[in-house]
């Protein structure tokens, strides 16, 4: 045990919240990055460092810090809908300065993560909440939270390949089979034009698809998640789910929305701090391991 650690054969005694559902349930991160964070040694626990994810804290009186910054449990949770723009990295921070969703995100007064990731270059719904246990649940297989996808591929797609799609395709990290494709017309010999549906998110999943194939997509849309969609909103705009909605949402993936007073959100379009903003130096990012598109 190095110095300055915690002896965490015994953690903080054997009533109160696991160290990572609590990190969770504060909107740090979803489960999976909070065990990430954990084990990387980014976490104190009444200053001390823990990297056991199954110690128990009590939120009320344990002091929790992540990258020096102390934690606070009592955060409403709320769940934000962004239109993702085109050359935006779905991350918190870019050591590289290059443009990232927080850019977005002034006008949301708590702080969210985003609910899986959407590459750089491919635009569309992102979900963004400070509920770990709803992330977690939205990106499982288990529940199958369908995603849809709008593509354009360079060249026309033969028909046996079409039906190589629809039947599934093998890559290096398993078998992957839409749930639902439809074939648009009108790309003509330069390109393909498809609608796709999938319930699960690996990293490039619709991209490599089609890598596999020999073909190369030109341009990725996400207009939908579950029954969400992007209808009235434009590149860059956030804005929260209705009442109606995150109800909705939550019994979606089998969880109790909510209390109303707990939910209540500040539609960050009503302000003008929505713009795009300069990005000074700021703490490392809490990074979520899932998936791009």
């Amino acid at each position: 045990m190095e110095s300055g650690e915690r002896d965490e054969s015994g953690g903080a005694g054997k009533g109160g919240l696991r160290l990572n559902k609590a990190l969770a349930e504060a909107g740090i991160a979803s489960r999976r990055a909070a065990d990430a964070l954990i084990f990387s040694g980014r976490v104190r626990v009444n200053g001390v460092v823990v990297r056991t994810p199954g110690v128990r804290i009590d939120p009320q009186t344990d002091v929790v810090e992540v990258d020096g910054k102390r934690v606070r449990f009592s955060a409403p949770k709320v769940v934000y809908l962004l239109y993702k723009p085109k050359n935006t990295i779905t991350t918190l921070y870019d050591p590289q300065g290059r443009r990232t969703i927080r850019d977005f995100l002034r006008g949301i007064p708590v702080r969210v993560f985003p609910v899986g990731r959407l590459d750089r270059n491919t635009t569309g719904l992102l979900l963004l909440t400070n509920d770990g246990e709803l992330a977690n649940r939205l990106m499982h297989p288990r529940y199958g939270i369908e995603k849809v996808y709008e593509v354009r591929l360079r060249g026309n797609l033969p028909p046996e390949a079409k039906r190589r799609v629809e039947m599934g395709v093998t890559l290096e990290d398993g078998f992957v089979r839409p749930l639902r494709v439809e074939w648009i017309p009108g790309g003509g010999r330069e390109e393909t034009r498809l609608r796709i549906v999938l319930t699960e998110g690996r990293y490039r999943v619709v991209r490599r698809m089609f890598e596999a194939l020999g073909f190369s997509v030109k341009e990725l849309h996400r207009p939908q998640v579950a029954f969400l969609t992007l209808d009235g909103m434009r590149p860059g705009q956030v804005r929260p789910l209705t009442p109606e909605e995150r109800t909705r949402l939550y019994r979606l993936v089998g969880l109790e929305p909510p209390a109303a007073d707990s939910g209540a959100q500040e539609d960050p379009s009503t302000s003008k701090e929505t713009r795009p903003q300069a990005r000074g130096r700021r703490g490392r990012e809490i990074r979520e391991p899932e998936r791009g598109t």
